[in-house]
C-alpha cells in the first residue's frame, strides 16, 4: 500500500492541487465542500488502477475512505477493473463493497466514473428498485448515481427505465442533476432520436434550462432553437 501512495504522489501537480477545489465545488458551501485534493489527472490514475488491478478490497477500501479525492476516484477505477473481470460472486462483493462505501462517491466525476460500470452493469438482469429507493434518497450523490446508473440500460437500447427516472425527477432542485438527466436524455436520442423527441416534446416546457440544453446540444440548430424558444 506505501508502495501504490507513494506512486500516487508522483503525480501530483501543485497547480492542480490549487485548481480542483475550485473547479468541484470543494469550497464552504459548495457541493464539493470539505474535500481535498492532491492534484492528479485521470490518466495517471487509470495506469495506476491497472498496476494494482488485484489490490484486495481491504486496501481499496483504506483509498475509498480516504479525504483525498484522487485516492477515492483511484479505488473506483480499481473496482470497475476488478468487477469486468470478475465472476459473479466477485462481482456481487465488489456490488455490495460499492454500496457500503457510498459516503466516498460524494462528486459528479466519482459518480460518472463508477456508477454506470459497476451498479447499473450489475442491474441490468435484477430487480432497479435500488436505484428507485436511491432516486427517492434526497441525497444528491445517491440521486446522481441512479440516473447515470441507468446509461448501462441505455447502452442496452433500453430507454424507458431513463424516461421514468428523468420524468420523476424533472423538477430537481440541484444544477448537477439538471446536467445528468440532460446528458442521459442525449444518450438516448444518439441511439434513437423518437425517442428522445417524444420525451421532450412531452416535458421541455417544464424542464429546467440546463436539463434542455445538456439534451439538445447535439440536434441541428432550426430544431435546437424551436425548442429554447418554445416553438416546437
Amino acid at each position: 500500500m506505501d508502495a501504490l501512495l507513494n506512486e500516487l504522489k508522483q503525480h501530483i501537480e501543485p497547480e492542480k492541487a490549487a485548481f480542483f477545489p475550485q473547479f468541484f465545488k470543494a469550497f464552504p458551501g459548495g457541493y464539493g465542500e470539505g474535500d481535498q485534493f492532491w492534484g492528479i489527472r485521470v490518466p495517471p490514475l487509470r495506469k495506476l488502477a491497472k498496476k494494482y488491478r488485484q489490490l484486495p478490497l481491504n486496501k481499496v477500501e483504506i483509498l475509498i475512505t480516504s479525504p483525498i479525492h484522487e485516492q477515492r476516484l483511484l479505488a473506483l477505477f480499481i473496482l470497475r477493473l476488478q468487477f469486468e473481470k470478475g465472476d459473479t460472486d466477485t462481482q456481487h462483493a465488489i456490488i455490495d463493497f460499492y454500496l457500503t462505501h457510498l459516503a466516498g462517491v460524494n462528486n459528479w466525476d466519482l459518480v460518472d466514473g463508477s456508477a454506470p460500470y459497476l451498479l447499473g452493469t450489475w442491474l441490468l438482469d435484477k430487480d432497479t428498485q435500488l436505484l428507485w429507493t436511491m432516486a427517492n434518497s434526497e441525497q444528491l450523490w445517491s440521486q446522481r448515481i441512479a440516473v447515470m446508473s441507468s446509461f448501462a440500460f441505455i447502452k442496452q437500447g433500453r430507454y424507458q427505465l431513463t424516461l421514468d427516472l428523468a420524468a420523476h425527477l424533472l423538477q430537481h432542485p440541484h444544477d448537477l442533476m439538471h446536467k445528468a438527466i440532460g446528458w442521459m436524455l442525449r444518450e438516448i436520442g444518439k441511439r434513437d432520436l423518437a425517442t428522445e423527441l417524444a420525451f421532450l416534446d412531452q416535458h421541455y416546457t417544464n424542464m429546467p434550462r440546463t436539463m434542455l440544453r445538456y439534451a439538445i446540444e447535439k440536434f441541428d440548430e432550426p430544431l435546437r432553437q424551436a425548442y429554447l424558444k418554445g416553438t416546437r
